[in-house]
């Protein structure tokens, strides 16, 4: 190991230390990161590895260490206090409660903690480079739009704060696509909790797609004119629990984007996490995507009352087992007919049904059908059962 590596390292360690316009660290390796707050750091080193909080690193794999610019964004009531911490690029404006963040920074990775609570208050980011959110106890009415909405196509890292309870609600009749609106791909972690109300379209929307990972917390919708959460590109979900609740739309959509070579485009995965719903409108879906549809784990409970409406619904093939969690999947389907006032034709409640193939490889699935106008499942295509599958349902295909 050559001695000059060892001494930067030591040296940028010190410098972090000392840093005041920055709480935040990163240990990079293979392009992936540790992030380590820097009022916890105690580092030693030795011979070919350095310890650095409670993790040692072997000097020749690390790439780098960099500081992380860190924003803070606090609003009370009708006030909000902005610290931007020297970060070059990035301006705001503030006009009661209501912040405007702008970042023309295209090399440096900001990271913005949002906290506070007012029933008259909205964050809204501009940006061109990839950057994260933190929310830490943030808990915003609008009256004005959206009340959280980022305006960056990078990919969002949010984390939801251990320990902490968010809730986003906007205003009815707005030009916005949700109550949260990210422009971009959004990444979702931490084991806080979140609430969402739209009263004007979806109450969580991303552009791109939609990935919640295995430590993400509770994330809870109350309401949606239209969906409560509608995904661009596809949604992915590794982890979490989702109580879905009051919405006039689907429950999850994963909808195709306007370029059929993007990547898993309209797909929709789910590997893990609970999923808790209720779909009281009619001829909507639970669950719903514009290509193949994957379940290799998780707990899935949906109710079905409305007329005419799916549990889940996939357009084309639909693929259910058990990867590194059991998959259980519970629905009850007890809408009536639905009369589609525009063609006149008869629309019934489904459990499940599937345009395509149906395979069940493994897992446990239960549809009841409880009331005339509904059906269990239904397959346009072939349905395929695996000796480890236990499948409950009336079946036509």
């Amino acid at each position: 190991m050559k001695r000059h590596k060892v001494l930067s390292l030591g040296l940028l360690l010190l410098a972090a230390t000392s840093a005041s316009a920055q709480r935040y660290m990163r240990v990079w390796q293979n392009g992936e990161s540790d992030r380590i707050a820097l009022s916890d750091i105690n580092y030693s080193q030795g011979g070919s590895v350095i310890t650095i909080g409670d993790k040692t690193y072997t000097i020749a794999e690390v790439d780098s260490i960099t500081m992380v610019r860190t924003i803070t964004v606090h609003i009370k009531d009708n006030q909000a206090t902005v610290n931007l911490n020297n970060a070059p690029g990035v301006t705001y404006t503030a006009e009661g409660g209501h912040v405007v963040i702008n970042n023309t920074n295209e090399k440096e990775e900001m990271e913005f903690v949002l906290s506070g609570t007012s029933n008259d208050a909205s964050i809204t980011y501009n940006g061109v480079y990839k950057c994260k959110f933190h929310l830490d106890g943030l808990n915003l009415t609008s009256t004005k739009g959206a009340a959280l909405d980022i305006q960056c196509g990078k990919r969002i890292d949010l984390f939801l704060v251990d320990g902490t309870t968010n809730s986003l609600t906007d205003c009815a009749g707005g030009l916005q696509k949700a109550a949260f609106y990210c422009k971009g791909h959004m990444e979702v972690e931490g084991s806080g909790s979140l609430t969402v109300a739209g009263h004007t379209r979806h109450a969580i929307s991303t552009n791109e797609y939609l990935i919640l990972k295995e430590n993400t917390g509770n994330i809870t919708v109350t309401n949606a004119v239209s969906d409560a959460i509608h995904a661009g590109q596809y949604f992915w979900m590794d982890g979490g629990t989702l109580d879905l609740t009051g919405m006039a739309g689907d429950g999850i959509q994963a909808e195709v984007t306007n370029d059929p070579t993007e990547e898993l485009n309209g797909l929709l995965f789910i590997n893990g996490g609970s999923i808790n719903m209720k779909v009281t409108g009619n001829d909507v879906k639970g669950i719903k995507c514009d290509g193949d549809l994957t379940i290799t784990g998780g707990n899935i409970n949906i109710d079905v009352t409305g007329g005419g409406s799916k549990g889940i619904s996939a357009p084309m093939n639909m693929l259910i087992n058990e990867d590194s969690n059991p998959t259980n999947i519970m629905i009850n389907a007890s809408g009536k007919i639905y009369t589609d006032p525009e063609t006149d034709e008869d629309v019934r409640c489904m459990g499940i049904n599937v345009k395509g193939n149906l395979t069940i490889e493994s897992g446990t699935v239960t549809v009841y059908n409880t009331s005339a106008g509904s059906r269990g499942i239904k397959i346009d295509g072939t349905y395929t059962k695996g000796a480890n599958a236990k499948v409950t349902a009336s079946i036509k295909n």
